[in-house]
């Protein structure tokens, strides 16, 4: 036993510790069996008192024990996975030698004499396709099952030979169940290899021709030979077989493997479909859908899955259009657009698709609308409502901002559903489809009822004589009006609202809705939104006939009408608006697209008393929503409304600006007290705020100018730079040198704080000896310095500002970086321009009207056109330009390039209008884009750092919300003085006397008769500019210019002049005079706005001169 557990020990993990006590056991237990006592007992005993003792040592043999049977547990474990192991490998080796004989079972099959392949029996065919499925493998048996199916098609057409036809066996008894299983089953692998297959590789086309000739063969009994003759009795019962195998394969996901098949053919640039395969596809995804007679649910299956695939009905029209004559012959468009009319329906389909292939089945039904007039004028109000209800769907997704939650899509911008990037290649054919919406034919059919109006006698105006005119302000007016008012009372009536159509009637329903589709469309499809307004506004007499037709809308038609809607939360109010905001739309962006000989001289669509009667009842609607507080509190749809009202009034308002066709005081309201305002305006209340920001156009300018003045007094109070009985201003002093007087201003005035700039600045001036001149800076010193800078920097010498061609009016020179920090000095000349309009000193400084837009920051408006502008920069380049515009031949024929070829000082240099722009010849496609290529680059580009250094400048004094309540024109008012003639009552009123001078002293009385009634308006204006600088009045009158007009009675000449004396005072009071002053001129202090003016004893040497020294310019003094 001791040999034993020895063994054990050395055979066994177990400690042998416990095997040897186990040895010891048995030793001492099988004796005592046997009745024989032995000595080792003892050793039983100790082995006893061993265990007792140590209670560890018991805890280990049982934990022992318990891994021992673990052990034993694992090993029958493994014998056992050893057995399932050889059984699978037995069974795996015993299936791959089956496969392999059947696999060379088919390969001999079909490897015979091909010749005789095409007379195998159908029996013997189906009997190896039977073999071949029970082991087939997609990877492995793809050529196998290729020859199969070459086998089949093969047998269907030999002639004359029934056994072979493979379809036969569907007449056996027998066979029949197993050969449908069979069809169907090769059927459906034919489906997932086509969903495998690229149409673009050219062995992949050969496949997919081969699997769709197999779908077409057996799901149609039209090309079975075996039902000619006498089997035609059979024919119902095949066919019934047929619509069984189409059922099974639609039930599969037939429809799927058409769409994905489809889109990969279809959704590029060019198809990889051959005629022969769209053929196929197109009559297999038709067939279940006529079998079941236009059922609803496989006309769901059918849009959902083929209607959806991107621009297949032009594809479709292009490779076959065999296939629409098809659709058409089965009034398909007519039947979807009945199913899609139901909302649940249309709901159910959109929710299926997402925003792409909804966008994709869009197109296909509007390209489908084209071709069929009848069935769109007979269901216009179902297409309509269809359409509303796909965009509005897509809409709800569409975002205005990239974030982590939207994906960019050509067509609908950021999306916030997932979006398929594989469609983008075939998005431009989608949008070619959706062109059609707004094409001029579905136009006229859509807007029918609106076109079918007559616009009395329109030719009859157009063919008024029309006098010539000038790009500048120089319409005039009283021929223009009498134009305008020279048509018969019946037009007129069309021009202003005169109501009378009932709202709720069907005609007005009708084009409501059409005016929701389309403004739909805008806000949907928002990277097309230009496309598809040039569309809209492409017939002329779409946009007056739509007016005419609002104008004829309710009780009273106009303003009241649609004040009511905006409080009215209906869907009828809804849609009166819509075509409202439509009409503002499309009117906005056609006016900014023509130029001014296509709006003034050849009025097109619109005519300019039209224009008027429109920027009224705008000017009013826009006035009552901000006024009532409808603005205040909008969201949504009135916001949009509000936001598109206002831009097409704001267009017609800058073009007024620029160019008058509105008589004085059309802009204004009258029923708007300005001091009702300015009240508000002191409560910050929200409606008078937003009134300022939106059509500060309403207020009399004059009080637009004193709120521009009191805003400027506010701030100054709050930066304490108001002198006040408790607290002085900071005093900034520098001196300049006269002879250098630019650079010294630049070098200490543009390191100066914003709030110094504001504040109060003292000049000393130093001659050219280095002396310090006489006299006190009480502003009139740091005038005579701010108008002799001015004068500097704006001199078309020093070449930092140009002049335009024509009238010489000033903007930046493009080549003013020959200076050194030029664009530190454009933003020291802004704070000079600022300084000067922020102190209320008129400047005579005639700027560019593209210029002070770009001032105001009209140029960042979406609505800003270059080409408007650009007669004010050279009204000959403008005209150049527009008659390429208007160029009936060939525009490639002049050789023009998107480039623009300028001398630069002697040398010529060519500026590409886009990148590589010199290679890229002008054509009638993109001349268009050339004319404002060339404008954008002759304004902006070329000027562009240059105008935002001045800019920065200007906005660092005048804050920008302070000159946005005015226009370009307005701008230049408020910088160099009104443009109207010198009100010598008022100058005369606000006129102070020095030296002895007063008002009724014959000195005094001769100069104001003088000025009356001998000086021309242009020599008042050389008057005016002689004392204070300027030619022009200050813009709320001489009561605002600083320092205060004053006449002082001189006896000596001016380097003589010590001032007033109490003896020079009495002489010149009593016209005591020291000697006859008949030889010395009058003289004058700009600083001051101070003519000095000697005691002259006649009114005639007086006029004499004074005429003089007006016309030599002479002056410019320091007192």
């Amino acid at each position: 036993m001791i040999l034993v557990s020895v063994f054990l020990c050395a055979y066994s993990p177990i400690d042998k510790y416990l095997w040897l006590c186990l040895g010891c056991t048995l030793h001492a237990l099988l004796p005592m069996l046997l009745g024989t006592p032995v000595p080792l007992l003892k050793c039983w005993m100790q082995v006893v008192k061993m265990f007792s003792a140590s209670q560890s040592s018991r805890a280990q043999f049982l934990d022992k024990a318990r891994q021992a049977r673990e052990e034993r547990r694992e090993l029958k474990e493994r014998e056992r996975a050893a057995v399932q192991v050889q059984a699978l490998i037995r069974r795996f080796l015993c299936r791959c030698r089956l496969q392999r004989e059947i696999r060379r079972e088919v390969e001999d099959f079909f490897g015979t004499n091909e010749s005789g392949s095409s007379k195998r029996s159908a029996l013997s065919v189906f009997r190896i396709a039977r073999k071949l499925l029970f082991v087939f493998n997609h990877k492995e048996d793809k050529e196998r099952f290729e020859k199969l199916c070459r086998c089949i098609l093969n047998s269907m057409d030999v002639e004359n030979e029934p056994k072979v036809w493979y379809v036969s066996l569907a007449l056996s008894k027998d066979l029949t169940l197993l050969w449908i299983k069979q069809i169907k089953d090769i059927l459906w692998f034919c489906c997932e290899f086509l969903k495998q297959l690229k149409p673009d590789i050219l062995q992949d086309s050969r496949l997919v021709n081969l699997h769709l000739t197999m779908l077409v063969t057996f799901t149609d009994t039209s090309t079975w030979k075996i039902l000619r003759g006498k089997g035609e009795t059979l024919r119902p019962a095949m066919n019934h077989i047929c619509a069984n195998i189409m059922g099974h394969l639609n039930q599969k996901g037939f429809y799927s493997v058409l769409q994905i098949l489809l889109t990969n053919g279809l959704a590029r640039s060019r198809p990889s479909l051959s005629k022969g395969s769209l053929t196929a596809i197109f009559s297999l995804a038709l067939r279940p859908v006529v079998a079941a007679q236009f059922s609803d649910n496989l006309l769901r299956s059918f849009l959902i899955h083929i209607m959806s695939v991107p621009a297949i009905m032009t594809h479709l029209a292009t490779l076959t259009p065999e296939r629409l004559a098809v659709i058409e012959s089965h009034d398909l468009f007519h039947k979807f657009i009945l199913f899609l009319s139901r909302e649940a329906q249309c709901q159910d389909v959109c929710v299926c698709l997402e925003g792409s292939h909804t966008l994709c089945l869009l197109g296909n039904l509007v390209y489908l609308g084209s071709l069929n007039d009848k069935v769109l004028e007979e269901e216009t109000a179902h297409f309509v409502g269809v359409l509303i209800h796909m965009l509005s769907y897509c809409q709800k997704y569409v975002s205005q901002k990239k974030s982590n939650l939207t994906h960019w899509h050509p067509v609908l911008g950021w999306f916030s559903q997932t979006v398929d990037y594989g469609l983008n290649e075939s998005m431009p054919l989608l949008t070619k489809q959706l062109q059609h919406l707004w094409g001029v034919h579905m136009i006229r059919i859509l807007f029918s009822d609106v076109l079918s109006k007559k616009l009395l006698e329109n030719q009859e105006i157009a063919q008024l004589p029309t006098q010539p005119v000038s790009p500048q302000n120089s319409l005039p007016m009283k021929n223009l009006f009498k134009r305008a008012f020279q048509k018969s009372a019946s037009v007129r009536n069309i021009l202003k609202p005169v109501g009378g159509k009932r709202v709720d009637s069907a005609e007005v329903q009708k084009v409501c809705s059409i005016c929701v589709l389309y403004q739909t469309t805008l806000t949907t499809l928002t990277q097309i939104r230009l496309q598809i307004l040039t569309g809209l506004t492409y017939l002329d007499d779409l946009l007056p006939k739509l007016w005419a037709f609002i104008c004829e809308l309710g009780p009273q038609g106009g303003l009241k009408l649609f004040l009511e809607c905006l409080n009215n939360d209906t869907e009828e109010s809804k849609r009166l608006l819509a075509m409202l905001m439509l009409f503002c739309d499309c009117s906005r962006h056609l006016i900014t697209i023509l130029d001014d000989i296509e709006v003034y001289e050849e009025q097109i669509s619109f005519k300019l008393e039209e224009l008027v009667t429109i920027s009224s009842f705008l000017n009013s609607f826009v006035f009552k929503m901000i006024w009532d507080g409808i603005v205040e509190n909008a969201r949504g749809e009135t916001l949009e409304l509000f936001h598109s009202v206002h831009g097409w009034l704001m267009v017609l308002y800058e073009r007024d600006c620029r160019r008058r066709f509105a008589p004085e005081d059309h802009w204004l309201r009258k029923d708007l007290k300005p001091s009702v305002l300015f009240q508000e305006l002191d409560k910050d209340k929200k409606r008078a705020q937003l009134l300022l920001q939106y059509i500060p156009h309403v207020i009399p300018h004059k009080n637009r100018v004193l709120l521009f003045r009191n805003m400027v007094t506010k701030e100054k109070e709050k930066l304490g730079l108001v002198e006040t009985s408790s607290a002085s201003p900071h005093v900034t002093h520098i001196t300049i040198r006269r002879s250098r007087m630019l650079e010294d201003g630049y070098e200490q005035l543009r390191q100066l704080s914003q709030n110094a700039m504001k504040g109060v600045i003292r000049v000393k001036f130093v001659n050219d000896l280095g002396v310090d001149e006489a006299g006190i800076d009480q502003d009139g010193v740091f005038k005579e310095f701010l108008e002799e800078i001015i004068k500097k920097v704006f001199d078309p010498a020093l070449n930092l500002f140009k002049t335009t061609s024509g009238d010489e009016r000033l903007y930046p020179s493009p080549t003013s970086y020959i200076h050194e920090n030029y664009l530190q000095l454009f933003e020291f000349v802004g704070k000079m321009l600022g300084k000067a309009v922020y102190e209320g000193i008129v400047v005579d400084v005639p700027f560019a009207s593209f210029f002070l837009s770009q001032l105001l920051g009209h140029h960042h408006s979406v609505f800003y056109s270059s080409v408007d502008e650009l007669p004010s920069l050279d009204s000959e380049f403008y005209k150049n330009l527009t008659s390429i515009k208007r160029y009936d031949g060939d525009i490639s024929d002049l050789g023009l390039t998107l480039s623009y070829d300028e001398d630069v000082m002697g040398q010529l240099v060519c500026h590409e209008l886009v990148p590589g722009g010199k290679t890229i010849p002008v054509t009638n496609e993109n001349k268009i884009s050339y004319i404002h290529l060339m404008a954008h680059f002759r304004m902006h580009t070329q000027i562009k750092s240059q105008t935002a250094a001045l800019i920065s400048g200007f906005r660092s004094i005048i804050k920008p919300e302070w000159i946005r309540m005015f226009s370009a024109p307005e701008l230049q008012r408020l910088i160099s003085g009104d443009n109207a003639e010198i009100d010598l009552e008022d100058l005369k009123k606000h006129t102070v006397y020095y030296g002895g001078f007063h008002g009724s002293h014959r000195v005094i009385i001769w100069l104001w008769d003088i000025l009356a009634n001998d000086f021309s308006p242009e020599e008042r204006a050389m008057f005016l500019k002689f004392v204070t600088s300027c030619s022009r009045p200050p813009l709320l009158g001489f009561a605002y210019l600083k320092p205060p007009f004053s006449i002082r009675c001189v006896e000596v000449s001016d380097d003589q002049d010590t001032g007033d004396t109490l003896g020079s005072v009495l002489r010149g009071f009593f016209t005591i005079r020291k000697k006859e002053p008949g030889g010395r001129l009058p003289t004058s202090s700009t600083c001051f706005n101070l003519l000095k003016l000697p005691n002259y004893s006649k009114k005639s040497i007086l006029r004499e001169k004074l005429r003089y020294a007006i016309s030599m310019n002479t002056g410019f003094e320091l007192s």
